[in-house]
Parts: C-alpha cells; sequence; structure tokens
C-alpha cells in the first residue's frame, strides 16, 4: 500500500535550491489566520506550477459564485460528502488543472478559494511530502523550501508542528476508530492547527511510547482542532 504521508526522504533532496520560507513564527501566524479567514496568502511561487499540474481536485463553494461564472460546468462533479452545491474541478489526463492554459491560470481574478489560500510550505512546516502520484514538481518546491527562526520560539513552533504530524501519523490507533486525516494536505493542515499541544507538553519527537499517555495527547488534540473550526466558523458567520 502506498504511504501518501510518508516523510521528506534523502532521495527526494536530489535537485536542492534553497528557496527562504521566511521566518517560521511570521509564517505560522498568517497560516493559522488564512485556515480561519481565507482571505488567501501570499506565496513566492516564481516559475513554480506545481499546484496546477499535480493532479489535485479543487473543492469550490455554491458561494463562489464568480469563480463557478468562469468554469464550463461540465468540468465539475459534486464533492463526495459535503453539502449539495459543492462541487470539484477535476484534471486532465497530464494531472493539470482546466483551467490552466498556456502556461498560467486562465481564470486568476476568479481563481477558487482553494487555490487562494494554498500554500506548499504546510508540507515542509509539517515533514511530510504532498504525496507520490503526479506531486514530483511539488515535492520538490517542498525540500527547497528553508524557514528562518528569529527567536527560539519559531524553532520551537516548527519542532512541535512536525511532532503533530509525526504522531497523528504513527498514532492513529490513539484516535476513536482510528479516524486520522486520509490525505498529506488534511494532514499538515491539522498539524498547524493543534501544534500547541506539543508546544505546551513539550513532546517533540511526537512518541511517548505509553498508550495512556498517546490517548491523552489524542484527546487534546481533538479538542484543540474542535476549538480551531469553532474559531473559522464563527468568524464566517459574522462575515
Amino acid at each position: 500500500m502506498r504511504n501518501d504521508k510518508r516523510p521528506i526522504s534523502s532521495t527526494d533532496r536530489v535537485k536542492k535550491q534553497v528557496l527562504p520560507a521566511g521566518d517560521f513564527s511570521s509564517w505560522l501566524r498568517c497560516m493559522r489566520s488564512t485556515l480561519i479567514n481565507e482571505n488567501g496568502i501570499d506565496v513566492n511561487c516564481g516559475e513554480c506550477n506545481g499546484c496546477c499540474t499535480s493532479s489535485y481536485f479543487i473543492h469550490i463553494r455554491p458561494e463562489e459564485t464568480l469563480t463557478l461564472n468562469h468554469i464550463n460546468k461540465k468540468l465539475l462533479f459534486a464533492a463526495p460528502g459535503l453539502p449539495e452545491g459543492n462541487v470539484l474541478l477535476g484534471y486532465d489526463k497530464k494531472g493539470c488543472c482546466p483551467m490552466y492554459i498556456e502556461n498560467k491560470c486562465s481564470i486568476y481574478k476568479y481563481r477558487p478559494l482553494t487555490c487562494r489560500n494554498y500554500d506548499c510550505r504546510i508540507f515542509a512546516a509539517a515533514g511530510v511530502a504532498a504525496g507520490d502520484e503526479g506531486k514530483a514538481v511539488i515535492n520538490r518546491r517542498i525540500m527547497n523550501w528553508k524557514f528562518s527562526y528569529l527567536t527560539k520560539l519559531g524553532r520551537d513552533q516548527h519542532s512541535a508542528v512536525k511532532a503533530a504530524a509525526m504522531f497523528l501519523q504513527e498514532r492513529s490507533e490513539s484516535f476513536p476508530a482510528g479516524k486520522v486525516p486520509t490525505n498529506p494536505s488534511q494532514l499538515a493542515v491539522l498539524a498547524i492547527m493543534v501544534y500547541g499541544v506539543f508546544l505546551k507538553y513539550k513532546y517533540g519527537s511526537g512518541r511517548t511510547g505509553n498508550i495512556s499517555s498517546d490517548i491523552k495527547i489524542a484527546k487534546a488534540i481533538m479538542k484543540a482542532s474542535e476549538k480551531f473550526e469553532a474559531r473559522a466558523a464563527k468568524f464566517r458567520t459574522i462575515f
């Protein structure tokens, strides 16, 4: 069985080219804010087209009318497990978004919120690859990102995010019905949402070796996740 949530390996480092990812604390604050208010995030993409050419299904909500008006309805299909009106935009045989035309986004001004909020630095922050199939470009980009740390807190925060990601991958049995994220993006986002659990308990490795401790951490993770989601839901209700 392929492990799409595999850690970044040494074989991924062949084409290493350092790209400044910014101060980790500042980035983390902005990323968490983006997850709550969905106002988009600035990413120094340069000439990278990874997110447009990596076999991603793009979620589009019913309220994104401007976006929907600029996409052929034949390219959209209902999003499984989500309320009616939520749709997905697929990709072509080469793994490219159908809106990616002549090496650029043809609807950039009206691109989906999913695209506006996407930042492949989440994988570098969590210490995981974006997946295997069709994700080679993004995985190379992930390896190139390098965060800086203006304070010790920044390093501790980064260690906590990685510890959270590791725990989610290796201690799924500690969660009710083994419920953990099903893809690398969800895993990385959840690690960013709940990193405070590991910052608080200082489990730098993400491993305890103690079943009761693991269950305690899992409960703390679920509580932190619910609290974060509640903040996001409240913000979206107000605005």
